[in-house]
Formats: C-alpha cells, sequence, structure tokens
C-alpha cells in the first residue's frame, strides 16, 4: 500500500471511530428515553395518522371525535357526528379554532410520550419515586409543567408514571398546577402501529369510565418492522 493511500485509511479509520464512540456516549434524557420507549425513532416515516377519540361512562357509549392528522403537513381534518372541518395548524382563524383546541386536547392523550420531547417550552422535573394513584405501586415519576401563558392550557401539570421499560402506565392532570389532582387515569392495552405504540384505554379508579380511541391507523413512508 501506498504511503499516501495508508495515511488517508488510517484517518477515516480514526475519524470512524470517533463517531462510533460518540454515538455509544449519547445519553438520553428521562423525556427521550420515554418518547423512544413509544417509538419515537419511527415517527419521522409517520405520513398519517387516523383515530376516533371517545370517553364511555358505565353502559353509556360516546359519540367520539374522528381524526385525521398529516403530520408532515400539520393539516387536519375532523368528523363528529354531522360536523365536518378541514384546516392547517399553520393557519388557524375563528373557525377552525374550537377544533384545534379540541384535536391539540385529543392529540395529547395519544401522543403523550411524545409530547414530552415535543413541547420544548414545557419544563421537566428529575425522576422521583412516588406512589401511582390508582394502582398503589411505587413507580417513577416525572412532572411536566406548562408556562403560565401561552397555549390553550397555560400553567397545567402532568405527573407522569412510568415503568422499568420507560412506558407510561398512569398519569395525573392538575389544573393549573393546583396541588390536589384534576383526574388521573391509567394508560393500558398498548397497541403497535407501523412502531408507533399507544395506550387505547384511560381508566379512572372504579372501572367506570375510560377515556378510549378505536380505528387507529398510522401509514408511514416505509414499514417498519
Amino acid at each position: 500500500m501506498k504511503p499516501i493511500y495508508a495515511i488517508l485509511f488510517l484517518f477515516l479509520f480514526t475519524i470512524s471511530c470517533k463517531s462510533d464512540k460518540s454515538e455509544a456516549k449519547k445519553e438520553y434524557t428521562v423525556a427521550e428515553k420515554i418518547a423512544n420507549a413509544h417509538g419515537f425513532d419511527n415517527w419521522e416515516n409517520v405520513t398519517e395518522v387516523q383515530f376516533t377519540f371517545a370517553v364511555d361512562r358505565d353502559t353509556i357509549k360516546g359519540n367520539g371525535r374522528s381524526w385525521t392528522w398529516l403530520p408532515q403537513k400539520d393539516s387536519v381534518s375532523m368528523q363528529a357526528g354531522t360536523q365536518t372541518i378541514k384546516y392547517s395548524r399553520n393557519n388557524i382563524d375563528s373557525m377552525s379554532q374550537r377544533a384545534d383546541r379540541a384535536f391539540i386536547n385529543d392529540k395529547y392523550w395519544a401522543f403523550v410520550p411524545f409530547q414530552l420531547v415535543w413541547d420544548n417550552t414545557a419544563t421537566i422535573s428529575e425522576p422521583v419515586k412516588a406512589q401511582a394513584p390508582i394502582n398503589k405501586t411505587e413507580m417513577d415519576m416525572i412532572t411536566i409543567l406548562y408556562p403560565s401563558e401561552g397555549g390553550y392550557t397555560p400553567g397545567d401539570a402532568y405527573d407522569i408514571y412510568y415503568d422499568k421499560d420507560y412506558l407510561i402506565k398512569e398519569w395525573t392532570f392538575r389544573k393549573g398546577n393546583a396541588k390536589q389532582p384534576s383526574l388521573s387515569t391509567t394508560f393500558e392495552n398498548y397497541k403497535d402501529f407501523n412502531g408507533i405504540k399507544i395506550a387505547i384505554d384511560h381508566k379512572q379508579e372504579g372501572g367506570n369510565w375510560n377515556l378510549n380511541f378505536t380505528d387507529v391507523k398510522v401509514k408511514t413512508k416505509i414499514k417498519v418492522f
């Protein structure tokens, strides 16, 4: 091997080793670990999301709101009863604002693991050990707190309880960062949609209330195995 080629090979090999070491040393935050446990690595390939959001009480089935979301275009369409609306989240007017408020709520329930990464204006606490509100077992918990200004629900806080695999199992919503919980539910019946894990059922203590998702579809640019 000629000297110049040997030097070039050594240089490229050194760069490659440094790159590998850099990747190996990457430290993920707890928020990133939770997001990745729910398939955030696959989100960049998602082109369309469909779901119906409903709340069932006792034997009464909720009517639900059905959504189609094109995240790469941030285009949204909603079907609720006889009402149909389609809009761009880049151009929200007085007509679409009410629908957008509902979309943000429903999307948050479906994709809260990803919101931990998406919502860069919020603050996330260090993890602590705490008793989960419904199953009463000790879990790891973080709190995500939103700024007091901006957004549809400023100042709200969510206590998120997750297991050793960083899957969310329960959460508590505290309106306006109040000390007392406004709502606590489970995250259960996880299903995998092209690499995106979504908790289909969210139940309150007692089991007679269930916020749930049906007709869920996640379309991607490439097939995720």
